[in-house]
Formats: C-alpha cells, sequence, structure tokens
C-alpha cells in the first residue's frame, strides 16, 4: 500500500484501540536516538487488521517489540521531531489538517521531558471533556512509566500542586486550570520545575475572554522561566508570524493527511467538486438519481435522505445542522424514511444502548432518541447530559450508531470521525460560516486506517453561492489578540496578577511586559484611538480606584531606559504598586474582576443573617453571575416554585430582597412600580434550579420542573462547581471571611458531583460518570481501593455494557488517583517527621 508517494511497501498490521502509537516508547529509544534510514522489516505478522483511530507510517510489527521508532510514524512526525530547533528545546508552532497525527508528537515530546529529563509537564486543552479524555487515555502510561496524571478541570486540581518526592507529574488542564496552575507554581518560586507546556488547539488565543487568558498564562511563562519549552499546535492557523514573535518560537507546517478528503457542494440536485484550479472554483460530478415521492420532496428538500443512504449503515456519517432543534428535527426526518432494513443492523446492540440510556437516565429516555437510535441515527449537541453523549459518542465510534446529526461543538470536542461528512447549510446559528470552522467540521471526514477516502459535502442555496464559493477559497481568519478586548478578564486581571507575583509592580515593567505579549505584537493594528501606553495608565487607575491595588511613591529613576525618560513626566510613572487584600482574595479566586466588589457585598452581607437551615443560601452565593445575566425566567415556574420553599428558605429570598409579592406580580403580568436588580431575581431563580437538583440528584425531573433542556442544567452545575470552588479561595485570603471555608469545601463536593454520598469515591475518578458509578457500586465496587484493584476481565462481565477498553482505562485512572493520594500522605509524614531547618542547635559545653 503506498501511502505518500515516497513510502516503501510494507504489509499494514494496526491493532484497534484509542492510542496506537504511544506503545512504542515501552521499548523504544528517546527522540534524540532516532535514526534515518532505520527501514528494517519484520515479516513475523501475516494478518491485515483495522485501527479505530490513527494509521502509523509503516506499522508490520508488534510495538511492544519494535526498536526501529521511525517504523510506527508518519514522515513528518519523525521529521518535526528530528528538526534542531525540537533537539535544542526552543519553542515550537506546528500546524497541520484535522487528523494528521498532531498529537502524537506532542505526546512523545512530553514523554520525552518526564521520562528522561525528569521535569514535570502541563498540557492546555480547550474542553473539560477532551481534559478528562486525556486524563483516561494517559493514566495507563503513569502507572507503568511511574508518573503522575493530574487533572486540572472545573473544580478539581490542588493550587500549587503537590511537591513530589520522586516521581514527577504530567498536568492535563483547561486553560482557565491551567493559568490557575501557572499562577501558582511563580508564586512558589516552582515554575522552572515545568519543563514543558503543550497547547492544543492553540488558534484559540484568538477566542474572546478564553484567548486572553491562554495569552496571559504563555507571556508568564515566557517571562517567568527561561528553561520551560511551549509547543503549540492547532489545524487552522494564518497569522503564524505574529504567534511565532510572540512565542519566540519555530514554524513546522506540512500538508500531510492520512486519508485523502474530497469536498463537495451541493445545489438543488447536482453535486460539484471542490476545484481551485478551476475558474469557477468548482467543477460538475455528478447528479442525484435517488427517487423521491412527493411526500419525501416535501420533507427533504435539501435531499439529505439520498446522500446519507449512500453511507449509511456500513460507513458512518456526520451531518452539521446550524442549531440544537434543526439536529433533532433532521435526526427525526431522516428516520421517517429509512426503511426497514435499517432496523436490523447491529439490532441487539442497539437495544442494549436504549436500555443502557435508561438505566444513566433514572428510567427516562428522550422520545427523539428512542424513535431514532433503532434505526441507527441520534443527535448530538449541548442539551444532552454528559452521560448521555459519552454513551453516544462510544456508540458512534463502535458503529452501533451510523449517523449522527451535531452542531458545530462537536468539530472542536471529542475526536468523532466519518465516511462522509455532510453540512447542513453554510451557517451557525445565524451567522455564516468561517473559514476555520467550516475546515474544523470538513476536517472529521475519512477516518485512517478505516476509510481509503473521506468526502464533505456542504449544501447550499443559490442565493449563498457566490459567499460559499468565497468561503471555500480563502484562507483561514488571522489569530487576533482579545487581551485589551476582554477588559475586566483581560488586561486588567493580567495586571492585578502581575503585581501579586511581584513579577511587574511599577508602570514601566508592566509596559515592558505588555510589550511581549501577544496583544503588544499585534498593538500597530490592534490600537486605533489610543495607546499601549494610555492603556495601561487607565487599566492601572481602574483597579487602583476599583481598590484592588495601592500605589506607593517609591519608584526611582535607577533603571530607566532613555525610552522610558520620554514617560517621566506622567505622573503615574513615579508609582509602584502593591495588590490589596480583596485585589489578592479576586487574583487567588480567579473572579471576574467585573464582580469582585458584587461578591464581596453579597458575602459581607450573608455574614449579617447566613441562613443554615438549608443548603438554598449558601447555593446563591456560589451561582454563577454570568450566567445570572444571560438567564430569562419563566415567572409562573418562578412563582410556583417560591411558594413551596419553607419558611426559613422564603426568609433567604427576603434577606437577598426578592419579595413574593414582586413575583406574584411578574407571574400575572401587573405593572411593577418598585425597583428591583434584576441579575439578584436571576440569580435567585438559577439557585432555584440548582437547590432543588442538589435535593433530587434528578436532571430529568428538575429539567421537568423548569423546562430546562438538562444539558443546561448540568453546564450550570458545572459552572456552579467550578465558581463555588473560586469563592473558596477567595474567602482563604479575607480572614473576615473565616466561616464560609469549611462551608465551601462541602458544598463544592456536592456541585461537583450532585450524586448520593455514597457513589463520591467512585466519581473521583476520572471518567466515571454518575450511570457507570451506580452499576459499581451495585457490583460491589464501593471505594477508590475496590476500583484500583478491580481485575478488567470481572469488570467486562460484571457490569452491562463495558467495553475492554474501558475497563482497562477505569482500572488504570483509580490506580493513579490511589497512587497519587498514597504519595501526598507520605510526603506529608516525612514533611511532618523531618527536623526542622532553624531547630535551635545546642553548644557543647
Amino acid at each position: 500500500m503506498d501511502v505518500g508517494g515516497s513510502r516503501i511497501r510494507r504489509r499494514v498490521s494496526v491493532r484497534k484501540r484509542n492510542r496506537p502509537s504511544l506503545e512504542i516508547l515501552f521499548a523504544a529509544p528517546t527522540v534524540a536516538e532516532l535514526r534515518p534510514g532505520d527501514e528494517e522489516e519484520e515479516e513475523d505478522k501475516e494478518e491485515e487488521m483495522v485501527a479505530g483511530s490513527r494509521r502509523r507510517k509503516t506499522v508490520g510489527v508488534q510495538p511492544v517489540e519494535n526498536h526501529d521508532s521511525e517504523e510506527d510514524m508518519f514522515e513528518w512526525q519523525h521529521a518535526c521531531l528530528t528538526l534542531n530547533s525540537v533537539q535544542e528545546r526552543k519553542n515550537l508552532i506546528y500546524s497541520l489538517p484535522t487528523s494528521g497525527g498532531k498529537t502524537l508528537v506532542a505526546e512523545i515530546l512530553m514523554l520525552q521531558e518526564l521520562l528522561c529529563r525528569r521535569k514535570d509537564v502541563l498540557m492546555i486543552l480547550p474542553y473539560v471533556a477532551i481534559v478528562q479524555e486525556k486524563i483516561s487515555a494517559l493514566s495507563s502510561f503513569g502507572i507503568e512509566l511511574g508518573f503522575f496524571v493530574e487533572e486540572y478541570a472545573g473544580s478539581k486540581g490542588k493550587f500549587p500542586p503537590i511537591k513530589r518526592r520522586e516521581k514527577k507529574s504530567l498536568y492535563i488542564a483547561t486553560i482557565e486550570k491551567g493559568h490557575g496552575l501557572i499562577n501558582s507554581l511563580i508564586e512558589t518560586g516552582r515554575i522552572n520545575s515545568l519543563g514543558l507546556v503543550v497547547v492544543d488547539e492553540l488558534h484559540m488565543i484568538a477566542e474572546g475572554s478564553r484567548g486572553a487568558v491562554l495569552e496571559m498564562t504563555l507571556a508568564k511563562i515566557i517571562y517567568t522561566s527561561k528553561t520551560t519549552q511551549i509547543i503549540g499546535m492547532s489545524a487552522t492557523l494564518n497569522n503564524v508570524e505574529d504567534l511565532q514573535e510572540f512565542l519566540q518560537a519555530e514554524y513546522y507546517t506540512s500538508q500531510f493527511r492520512p486519508v485523502e478528503l474530497k469536498e463537495y457542494l451541493k445545489i438543488n440536485d447536482t453535486i460539484y467538486k471542490v476545484d481551485s484550479k478551476a475558474e469557477a472554483g468548482m467543477t460538475f460530478s455528478r447528479l442525484l438519481n435517488y427517487k423521491y415521492s412527493d411526500a419525501l420532496k416535501k420533507m427533504d428538500p435539501d435531499h439529505l435522505v439520498a446522500l446519507v443512504t449512500e453511507v449509511i449503515p456500513n460507513y458512518s456519517c456526520l451531518v452539521f445542522c446550524p442549531t440544537k432543534k434543526n439536529c433533532e428535527n433532521v435526526a427525526e426526518m431522516i428516520c421517517k424514511f429509512l426503511s426497514k432494513e435499517y432496523l436490523k443492523h447491529r439490532e441487539k446492540e442497539k437495544q442494549e444502548m436504549i436500555k443502557n440510556l435508561k438505566n444513566i437516565s433514572n428510567g427516562n429516555l428522550c422520545p427523539v432518541l428512542k424513535c431514532t437510535i433503532p434505526l441507527g441515527v441520534a443527535y448530538h449537541h449541548s442539551g444532552l447530559t454528559s452521560d448521555e453523549r459519552k454513551l453516544l459518542e462510544e456508540a458512534y465510534s463502535t458503529g452501533v450508531l451510523c449517523l449522527l446529526t451535531c452542531t458545530s461543538t462537536l468539530a472542536a470536542g471529542v475526536n468523532l470521525p466519518a465516511r462522509r461528512v455532510i453540512l447542513r447549510a453554510p451557517y451557525v446559528a445565524k451567522e455564516f460560516l468561517k473559514r476555520n470552522q467550516y475546515k474544523q467540521m470538513i476536517g472529521r471526514a475519512g477516518r485512517a486506517g478505516i476509510d481509503s477516502v473521506g468526502e464533505s459535502i456542504l449544501i447550499l442555496q443559490e442565493k449563498d453561492k457566490q459567499q460559499v464559493l468565497e468561503l471555500i477559497s480563502r484562507p483561514l481568519e488571522n489569530c487576533y489578540s482579545h487581551l485589551v478586548q476582554e477588559f475586566t478578564k483581560g488586561i486588567q486581571t493580567l495586571f492585578l496578577s502581575l503585581i501579586g507575583l511581584k513579577i511587574a509592580t511599577n508602570l514601566g515593567d508592566i509596559y515592558h511586559f505588555m510589550s511581549g505579549t501577544f496583544f503588544g505584537v499585534q498593538q500597530k493594528f490592534l490600537l486605533k484611538e489610543k495607546s499601549l501606553w494610555e492603556i495601561t495608565v487607565e487599566s492601572l487607575r481602574y483597579l487602583t480606584e476599583k481598590g484592588l491595588l495601592q500605589k506607593n511613591t517609591i519608584f526611582t529613576e535607577k533603571g530607566l531606559t532613555q525610552k522610558d525618560a520620554i514617560y517621566k513626566s506622567e505622573e503615574w510613572f513615579q508609582f509602584s504598586f502593591h495588590i490589596t487584600k480583596l485585589g489578592q482574595a479576586s487574583f487567588k479566586g480567579t473572579i471576574d474582576l467585573a464582580y469582585c466588589d458584587i461578591l464581596y457585598r453579597d458575602l459581607k452581607k450573608g455574614l449579617e443573617g447566613l441562613v443554615l437551615e438549608s443548603l438554598l443560601h449558601l447555593v446563591y452565593l456560589t451561582t454563577p453571575y454570568d450566567m445570572a445575566s444571560q438567564c430569562d425566567p419563566d415567572w409562573m415556574i418562578y412563582f410556583r416554585q417560591f411558594n413551596q420553599l419553607s419558611p426559613a428558605e422564603q426568609n433567604v429570598a427576603t434577606l437577598i430582597g426578592v419579595s413574593e409579592n414582586y413575583i406574584g406580580k411578574k407571574a400575572s403580568g401587573q405593572a411593577i412600580k418598585k425597583k428591583v436588580d434584576k441579575d439578584i431575581v436571576n440569580r435567585l431563580y438559577l439557585s432555584f434550579v440548582l437547590y432543588t437538583l442538589l435535593k433530587e440528584t434528578n436532571i430529568w425531573s428538575v429539567s421537568e420542573k423548569f423546562n430546562m433542556p438538562r444539558g443546561y442544567i448540568q453546564s450550570l452545575l458545572t459552572a456552579a462547581a467550578t465558581f463555588s470552588s473560586c469563592v473558596l479561595h477567595f474567602c482563604e485570603e479575607l480572614e473576615e471571611f473565616w466561616v464560609y471555608r469549611a462551608l465551601l469545601v462541602e458544598l463544592t463536593k456536592k456541585l461537583t458531583y450532585c450524586v448520593r454520598a455514597e457513589l463520591v469515591p467512585l466519581m473521583e475518578v476520572t471518567g466515571v460518570l454518575e450511570g457507570r458509578a451506580k452499576q459499581l457500586y451495585n457490583a460491589g465496587y464501593k471505594s477508590l481501593t475496590h476500583l484500583a484493584n478491580a481485575d478488567p476481565e470481572v469488570l467486562i462481565r460484571t457490569i452491562d455494557h463495558l467495553s475492554r477498553h474501558q475497563a482497562k482505562q477505569i482500572v488504570s485512572s483509580a490506580k493513579m488517583l490511589l497512587h497519587e493520594k498514597a504519595e501526598a500522605l507520605q510526603e506529608e509524614v516525612e514533611e511532618l517527621l523531618r527536623l526542622p531547618s532553624d531547630f535551635p542547635s545546642i553548644e557543647k559545653a
């Protein structure tokens, strides 16, 4: 089989698993020892097998027995790993199309750092689900090779991280938690213990407040550590020169893709092939010849049924839809016109899957999924719970489901490739598709090791034709810094942390730091009205007026450069700054500065009459402010829920400033003269949702009570758990809030797991969600120790719908967590018994 022209013909023997290529590292030499030209073949393996994830360059051997690592890599991977810049540990940005094998390169470098250089590693990923997926995948390597894999996502993660005695740590973090981790390492003087930082989806640096946080994190690493290497990867980068300058990085790119991708456009019943060489940008490919009845024409004017039935059930297909509701409608519509033959395809497994969905949802099942799953079809969007999404993803990956209708978030999240990807329309919600989004979606087409080709079909109307032709031919969108645009979450948060960490404490140093950020690199075209100097002064003035910083008039002229001297006359140049207690609490709690003074007032007011007869008052104090501002209560439901509160609970509403009379008038549509803070009213409504959920621990019943999507309720719960953790850190810095500390530790745990207390130890294991925890508990696995000592083969026989791969991941993750806890206790013991360095010595007479 020729792959890439210059490849040598080899037998292909690829074992189906999530992470095929990393196994070589058990026996393989380090990257520095790789030699080009070692191309020995081994003839032992005769059978051809198929891989569920990435194809390796030449795979005629079992990885553990292989001593030529190049045999298991694509040519570009070997070329990238043996770059002089990589060997010299310079920063690196590399960019390849989706499914080109980018992750393997980063993981080899991570393992090399952990095992050869004996340094800690941080991997930053965009979403909690991907962090958990990666933790599950890499825990077995940690167990075998002797390093810790630690989760920093949601409310999980210790600041500063535990200082390990011997083993090194691989921290896997979301963008926000990664920032907190870096801050804590700088504060404790341990930043140089971090040898490598890997950023997946580097283009996220241009995405709003999350991009600003990622930029701050990387800027701090560059400024404070000369020994920490940064590796950034992405499939969708354009203005790389700016990023190179910011990260002081080399750049490697390749257009390699293990499976050829063919792009098509569909207008009416005609399919055109995207062809950059053609004058029109496309060439005629074929006409659809599917026979449509009048009823089908009316229901399916875009010929989706024709397009999907060319592929399913033997191959997989993804249909990207503009909205969540459209996903459900399209899935139902397609199923109405599929023949009964589709019911027979893996029928028993689909029945088991429906049973499993009911088990994890307390006997409930979405009526749409009930109709579509028997035909191998499902929808996938944020309205589903994480338990449901996980089950659907597993079923799709194993071929039990052959078609998913989904929103664009799936393209940016979990890796679920397909033979054919269909874009229902060139829109995401009401916004016209961006080139980056388009590339991410079509990048899911073609599964390495399974398909010889991948296809994408974009359905468009004649009116959108010109815009679409521009979309498919134009370059990717540029990345622009959001550091200043995101005022309270960006530049002000950055300045507060720079002064809090003593990285920069005067105007000159802060300005110098800003010049080295991504924003500093791009300031010439991002700043139109004000200079960087003016923005810096304005932000410091705002933080001082807000009581987060204080000025000290102790700055001298020592160390001023000639350029700095120009600004000497500036009033603010004389000052150095120190962080106030409120500033320190906001910085340590990673509180959005737009809300830090409101939070302080709410907590202070709570001290005057904290109602502890129920959790409602505490839940209100940890309900996220930003979600409250977007909330639109159903007033009849609000009134009904209000009337069901006990007198003590109603007292909470009165203390907060929301009366039953006000809610009643809103529910009946009466005019209200008295002014009430809308954000407080909305926040109390969301706290009702959370409080009900904590009491009932059943998302379905709460979803029904409040007429909210169950996925939204779960997102609210996750956000509240994260915010509760932030409020806890905020209170730890302010002595007056000592009473909240113990209360918030327990509340954070309740919000994080929101299950019966006996299931919490099992749910601490990454990848074990509520449904699985119940199964394990009922089978007698009631603690972390039980799980860590379980035999995966016994688990498979005992637990319904558990694959061998999943069983191994659960046991590995449990072992890893148990080892981490045991190590932490051992370190505590040693610290306790260690002779203090300041122990008084007794002189002999």
